[in-house]
């Protein structure tokens, strides 16, 4: 049991273990999707990509769409004139490629609308980060706390790195193997030495990747805008089940009040800009509450549904998330 007791000890945000349930492990995913920004010229959806070959008309002229680079042919037609429709119809039929890698054949112009749709009705999906290029392959160290196998996998791509994680067990705990290279937004190199270093990487990527900020949202707006849950928060450890059952409301006052089993206690929220990073103050007064003051949460991305903050000191991270209700 000691190997196991190591690993339990060992801080889940750093260069060591994580699990299925760690954020760094959702991020991980998020960065090796599918990519489906590129082609919303065509498809007019972030969540699904037409898969090659396949042909597009645009102002009566045929583009052949082989590779992503065959995009630019659609814009720099639809740029080409004023005075045309710029409408692209998709010649039928075609594959689609979901997020996920499944795929789902499309006969025709109604299937595609019906599918688009569906897409459309789930606007806040945290999807693909873009601006990100793991350079395969890594190596993946597993532990198994179950049966107390230790072993490794070497991963390909990115498809093999997104089922990984989505396939892994409760009781497994994973380790990259560093230095890992990755290219960034700008095809520049970097190296990265641990999971706080791949953490950072991925928020400049949510940050400064065009792909990944398609609506402006104001984020003072969004929080004082209905009322929100705590899915989840680690400080030091997951602590996420002591917020169950809290609602928050954020006032335009400055106020947030924070209510369960219909008892409330109301504390003050203040968002400031610091070195150009949005930052989330929190203050409550009873010993539950207070927990969650912090002079230092940090905006790490956020929609019209989602919150999501962290605190990062030395090598320890924690986090704090709220959610739509």
């Amino acid at each position: 049991m000691s190997c196991q007791n190591e690993i339990d000890e060992q801080d889940s945000n750093n260069q060591g273990t994580i699990t299925k349930v760690s954020p760094l492990a959702s991020y991980w995913q998020r960065v090796a999707m599918v990519p489906t920004v590129q082609d919303n010229v065509i498809d007019g959806s972030s969540y699904c990509t037409i898969k090659f070959p396949y042909t597009v008309t645009v102002n009566n002229t045929q583009i052949a769409i082989n590779s992503a680079a065959d995009y630019q042919k659609v814009i720099d037609n639809i740029n080409a004139s004023n005075t045309d429709d710029d409408i692209v119809k998709i010649d039928f039929p075609v594959t689609m490629v979901y997020y996920n890698y499944i795929e789902k054949f499309i006969p025709n112009q109604a299937d595609f609308d019906t599918l688009i749709d569906y897409w459309n009705l789930y606007p806040d999906l945290l999807s693909k980060i873009n601006g990100l290029n793991i350079q395969y392959p890594i190596t993946i160290n597993i532990y198994n706390s179950s049966n107390q196998i230790a072993s490794s996998e070497s991963i390909a791509g990115d498809q093999a790195f997104f089922n990984f994680i989505k396939n892994l067990k409760d009781s497994d705990y994973i380790s990259l193997k560093y230095p890992i290279s990755v290219l960034d937004y700008y095809s520049l190199p970097k190296s990265l030495n641990n999971n706080q270093d791949f953490e950072n990487a991925i928020k400049y990527a949510i940050d400064n990747c065009p792909e990944n900020n398609i609506g402006a949202l104001d984020f003072a707006a969004t929080l004082t805008s209905g009322s929100w849950t705590i899915p989840y928060f680690f400080d030091d450890s997951d602590k996420t089940y002591s917020y169950s059952g809290y609602s928050f409301v954020f006032k335009n006052d400055k106020t947030v009040t924070a209510t369960k089993a219909g008892v409330s206690e109301t504390g003050q929220w203040e968002c400031a800009v610091v070195y150009g990073v949005k930052e989330l103050k929190l203050n409550f007064n009873s010993a539950l509450l207070s927990k969650l003051n912090n002079n230092s949460w940090k905006l790490f991305e956020f929609n019209n549904s989602q919150v999501r903050l962290r605190n990062v000191v030395g090598y320890n991270t924690d986090y704090l998330y709220f959610e739509k209700q």
